[in-house]
């Protein structure tokens, strides 16, 4: 039984199956399309009772245009399948889903290659397709279960954590890499003999995003698998439950496919796996001025996850142009934030200056500036959302490529270093800073430098997002009186001048 409250408010993502049916109703419902661009309506749910649904909707949308539908209608039911099942609860389809990154996962794939007599040979492939997120260390740790008791007898390109437990019956002869019923693998390093390697592996679980490096958002390797048991069979052997070891990424149903050249002896098993946009440790923050800058009050922003947590350093480490000798930091896989110690202890700070206005163009400096003692951040990525994006004619020292999360709408694009040369974001000190300059074509039906539009409305790095302030807590230009009014003594200065000369 559903229960209906008396006031919803729903909010779906562009891409959710079910907003094509809320913008059908809302399309339905409002002549001009209300909030079609921004898929939010709020719903006011009268004449209810606790097992039926109202006879009534009023749906209130964000404009303030109000209308009222018969709740039996077939628009009507499509909404009502999406109000509340508890009350005080929404119910709302996430799917791991970014708006800058729509369509990103990572994909994994099990390719049965040949089936011996009583072994499998299976290549393992990892693709990153998202668009700037990266696979960072300590690396992918790819792990499932087994349906039976298989074992893993050898494998190249990877190695497991653990050999496990083996059945008494293999002891005494050559056992298996790994006997775990869930085992867990790791990459190989980049120095790996030779003779362990496969093509596209041995990358120390790091992949790149696919947009900035396609070559290296991938890894591979193969093993031989079966069960000690079984002296034959042609079964595939179908592992269940993959995780990839990855904070906040979780994987969905595997699902096979035939291939037309190996119907009868290959399949692939394809599982992709879907990052929770709510987990993230990463702690940002975002530093915003205009033309000259001197004259106005500097926006910051921050971002502090549940998860999250930085210290610093007040001794020797601290000192904000000296960097720490990193045998000084503790030894660990994944060593916490040791951050320098600032009013906003974020170890990342994004500065945006409006720099110059000029009569067709305008230029923005950004600064991308490291405050972590305990990381370096090799192939770095900066995504920024502003309208003026498509009109974007010259980076300078930074790489860029415009994203296309929405086909034609061009508004959001990603900067990233250039290599050999500034692709490093180095630790906290003297050097832990990139920066470039951008210059932009004025869009005459658009551009003002009002109510903060010149600053960006997204900003993300390495693919954690820093929230930003309302665009009236933005800098704003000041009146040209400021500027325009010269002092007193300035004209008393002058006179004296043309007096005594």
């Amino acid at each position: 039984m559903l229960k209906f409250l008396s006031k919803v408010r729903i909010e779906f993502n562009p891409l959710d199956p079910r907003t094509a049916a809320c913008m059908k109703f809302l399309a339905h419902c409002n002549a001009r399309k209300a909030k079609e661009s921004n898929p939010s309506c709020q719903l006011l749910v009268k004449h209810h009772t606790d097992d039926h649904p109202p006879a009534l909707i009023t749906i209130t949308f964000v404009n303030g245009v109000e209308e009222v539908f018969d709740a039996t209608s077939t628009p009507a039911r499509r909404i009502r399948t999406m109000i509340l099942v508890k009350p005080h609860q929404r119910e709302l389809a996430r799917y791991g889903y970014d708006p800058l990154d729509p369509n990103g996962n990572i994909t994994i794939k099990w390719d049965v290659v040949q089936i011996n007599d009583a072994t499998q040979d299976v290549r393992v492939y990892i693709f990153n397709y998202q668009l700037f997120r990266h696979v960072e260390l300590p690396g992918w740790r790819l792990s499932w279960d087994w349906p039976g008791d298989e074992v893993i007898w050898n494998i190249l390109g990877a190695e497991s954590t653990e050999q496990g437990n083996c059945p008494a019956a293999l002891r005494g002869k050559n056992l298996p890499h790994c006997c775990d019923k869930q085992p867990v693998i790791i990459d190989l390093l980049p120095s790996a003999p030779f003779n362990s390697r496969v093509a596209n592996c041995c990358k120390g679980g790091v992949l790149s995003s696919f947009t900035q490096d396609p070559g290296k958002s991938g890894a591979a390797f193969q093993m031989s698998i079966g069960d000690p048991s079984l002296t034959s069979g042609n079964n595939i052997i179908k592992p269940e439950n993959f995780t990839l070891g990855l904070p906040g990424y979780t994987c969905g149903d595997p699902h096979s496919t035939m291939t037309p050249l190996f119907r009868a002896l290959a399949a692939v098993v394809d599982a992709k796996l879907k990052l929770d946009p709510n987990v993230s440790s990463k702690i940002f923050f975002f530093n915003a001025s205009l033309y000259r800058a001197s004259t106005f009050d500097v926006l910051n922003c921050s971002i502090r996850t549940h998860n999250s947590s930085s210290y610093c350093h007040v001794g020797r480490i601290g000192w904000p142009d000296e960097s720490p000798p990193l045998l000084q930091l503790p030894n660990e896989v994944a060593p916490q934030p040791v951050v320098q110690c600032t009013h906003f202890m974020c170890p990342i700070r994004v500065h945006w200056h409006v720099k110059e206005s000029y009569t067709q163009y305008w230029r923005v400096k950004i600064t991308v500036t490291n405050f972590n003692y305990a990381k370096n951040y090799s192939q770095w990525n900066l995504v920024v959302l502003h309208p003026n994006m498509q009109n974007v004619t010259q980076v300078f020292s930074f790489n860029y490529k415009p994203l296309h999360p929405y086909g034609h709408i061009n508004d959001t694009g990603m900067f990233y270093g250039i290599e050999y040369y500034n692709d490093m974001l180095l630790q906290s000190g003297e050097n832990g800073n990139v920066q470039t300059e951008m210059l932009l074509h004025k869009d005459s039906g658009i551009f003002t430098f009002r109510n903060g539009w010149a600053f960006p409305r997204k900003i993300s790095f390495n693919g954690d997002t820093c929230v930003m302030p309302p665009p009236d807590d933005y800098p704003r230009l000041p009146k040209s009186g400021h500027f325009g009014e010269p002092s007193k003594w300035c004209i008393i200065f002058s006179l004296l001048l043309v007096i005594f000369f």
